[in-house]
């Protein structure tokens, strides 16, 4: 695995939504003798934890765009380059602070189109019908008629994304039969549920998305390329609070510091302006530090750092920090939009 996962790291290199391999070293202290090591970038949260956290209720129709279209980018590209990924699933796409997108990680089972040399591929629930078969003929000493191909990595993110809508969990789902014989009724039904927390929007873009990644016939499955163009990607959602707790940036968000009293009073406003940046400079130098006196975004703190490793320590820190007799609430914000001055008007 470790040769294929770097000489496909190294083909791949450069897109902002598969992570960069640094270089390789040979760790010489390992129980087992000297073992290669990849050295890969550092990042940060994956889908996997966001669904714990998440607690059932699924993720938001921001976080869901999101973490598609990043992932959708970065199958188009590898999927152009002749690679298949063969292992999608939420522990293997996370969160990069410091370029605000989601990556794809662990290619030790990724293959060239054409030439797949194992023929386990896949993690069990997220696994596409045709390598299933394929795993089940390698079983019993046989040789499966087609071929696993790009499509697979489509149906793997058809269940990552429809779990993160549902909040749940859908290995047993997509083993029973019902799934086998009107799969999309099921789907129908998970977008029906009242216990769906994002029923309020008109989802049935995302359920068509789904739909088209998840048909049994992979010559039926849309193309990375094709999913890309879903009419799904052009609705302008919005994070809820929740995601900008959890997804670091190198921007700070703080909530509950200033009253509107402070912000009319000019000598006042200048004060805490300087409180609060000598407060911020503690954890790191700061790039940029607004506190806009007018909707939207008025009176909340909003500090750039450097990088997000030092909003990171600083948001640990700032939270629940009492500040002028109030109770501080730090989160991240999008540096995207911080930079084109955008900021969101309702975030609860």
């Amino acid at each position: 695995g470790f040769r294929k996962e770097r000489a496909a790291l190294e083909h791949l290199r450069g897109h902002r939504n598969i992570v960069t391999l640094y270089g390789v070293f040979t760790n010489h202290y390992s129980a087992n003798g000297p073992s290669r090591c990849l050295l890969l970038e550092l990042l940060d949260i994956s889908v996997s934890e966001l669904l714990l956290h998440s607690s059932n209720q699924g993720c938001s129709m921001w976080m869901i765009q999101h973490c598609a279209r990043d992932v959708l980018e970065a199958l188009a590209f590898l999927h152009h380059k002749g690679y298949v990924h063969a292992d999608l699933k939420p522990r293997n796409i996370l969160w990069s602070a410091e370029e605000e997108c989601f990556k794809l990680i662990d290619f030790g089972l990724s293959f060239k189109e054409g030439n797949q040399d194992v023929k386990y591929i896949q993690t069990d629930g997220y696994r596409a019908p045709e390598a299933e078969l394929q795993n089940c003929l390698a079983q019993a000493g046989l040789q499966s008629e087609t071929e696993c191909t790009s499509a697979v990595d489509l149906w793997s993110l058809g269940i990552v994304l429809l779990e993160m809508f549902s909040g749940m969990k859908l290995k047993h789902t997509v083993q029973s039969q019902e799934w086998k014989t009107n799969s999309s009724a099921i789907i129908d039904r998970i977008f029906a549920s009242e216990g769906v927390v994002n029923s309020a929007i008109p989802a049935y873009h995302l359920r068509d998305l789904i739909k088209s990644m998840l048909h049994c016939d992979q010559g039926k499955r849309a193309s990375a390329e094709k999913a890309l163009c879903s009419p799904f990607f052009s609705i302008p959602f919005a994070p809820h609070i929740e995601d900008l707790a959890m997804l670091p940036t190198p921007v700070l968000r703080l909530l509950n510091v200033l009253s509107d009293a402070s912000l009319q009073c000019e000598e006042e406003y200048e004060d805490i302006l300087e409180d609060i940046r000598e407060e911020c400079q503690k954890y790191g130098p700061v790039v940029s530090l607004l506190i806009p006196k007018e909707n939207p975004g008025k009176g909340q703190v909003f500090v750039e750092y450097a990088n997000a490793g030092d909003s990171k320590a600083a948001q640990k820190m700032l939270t629940g920090k009492i500040f002028d007799g109030k109770f501080v609430v730090a989160t991240f914000y999008p540096l995207s939009a911080y930079k084109r001055g955008y900021l969101y008007q309702n975030l609860l």
